[in-house]
């Protein structure tokens, strides 16, 4: 299904956008909404990697007061502090096995296959965390120490895999360790901001020279719809989780992530 760019760039945006913060795999929803518009190649791979950067200013708006309110106290404020550590030892575990693992991951996991397993897999699992709700013993971010940053940091590396969802891993991650469904949502969200920021940067450079003038414009529209979903969703989810568990979305996985199995599967691997 071919689409002008312009609206290709804007359902590709607002799909990355939406998906980014809740547990159902963002890149997952690129890799085969892609597929299904026909926009293939390396200019494509360029611009799924550069409309993130909308989410990651969206979240960053959400939480801008908690930010500048961090940023301002952390030369002198003990929590101001202890909130850097966490977010830096959790943000390691992935930056250095996406460093070494990224070819391997780009050149054999990113295909539908893959990608609608893993969905599956993870909501099965999603529903495994949700249904023996493992004790809370952490309410707020503000109470995690580094070695419970460090522990959701390490469940973030299996987000490298295509469909598991960045999200879903490090919240159901979060919650195993004992962080309440809130406060494993909001860790969540401020360590998308480093780790998104970091791999989305790399990838850019890497490729920029593969960037033209003409692909401007689509950039602009993508960054702009992925902002401004990504905004949406992000309050939405907080709204949600505070009288609905997990399970949903879950569920929305496995019966999507089947759809997809059958409908690649003729051309799967």
């Amino acid at each position: 299904m071919l689409l002008p760019e312009w609206l290709t760039a804007l359902v590709l945006g607002l799909i990355e956008g939406a998906t980014e913060f809740i547990p159902i795999s963002s890149t997952g929803h690129l890799i085969i909404s892609a597929d299904l518009l026909g926009y293939h190649g390396t200019n494509a791979q360029v611009f799924e990697i550069f409309i993130q950067l909308g989410a990651i200013l969206a979240v960053m708006w959400h939480y801008r007061h908690t930010l500048w309110q961090t940023a301002r106290g952390l030369p002198t404020e003990r929590k101001a502090q202890r909130f850097t550590l966490n977010l830096f030892v959790a943000f390691l575990p992935a930056a250095i096995v996406g460093l070494l693992a990224h070819q391997w991951i780009q050149s054999v996991l990113f295909n539908p296959y893959y990608v609608a397993m893993a969905l599956i897999v993870g909501g099965i699992i999603i529903l495994a965390v949700e249904h023996f709700k493992p004790a809370v013993r952490i309410q707020h971010v503000d109470e995690m120490r580094p070695l419970d940053a460090l522990k959701v940091g390490a469940v973030q590396c299996f987000a490298l895999i295509p469909g598991t969802s960045r999200s879903g891993a490090t919240i159901m991650g979060g919650m195993i360790f004992g962080l309440s469904r809130k406060a494993a949502t909001e860790f969540s969200f401020f360590l998308a901001i480093p780790t998104m920021l970091a791999a989305t940067l790399y990838s850019l450079i890497k490729h920029w020279h593969l960037l033209e003038a003409d692909d401007l414009a689509m950039l602009a529209i993508g960054l702009v719809a992925s902002f401004i979903s990504g905004l949406v969703f992000v309050r939405f989810l907080l709204r949600f989780i505070a009288t609905h568990t997990y399970k949903g979305f879950a569920w929305y996985r496995i019966i999507f992530g089947s759809i997809v199995l059958w409908y690649f599967w003729p051309s799967a691997g």
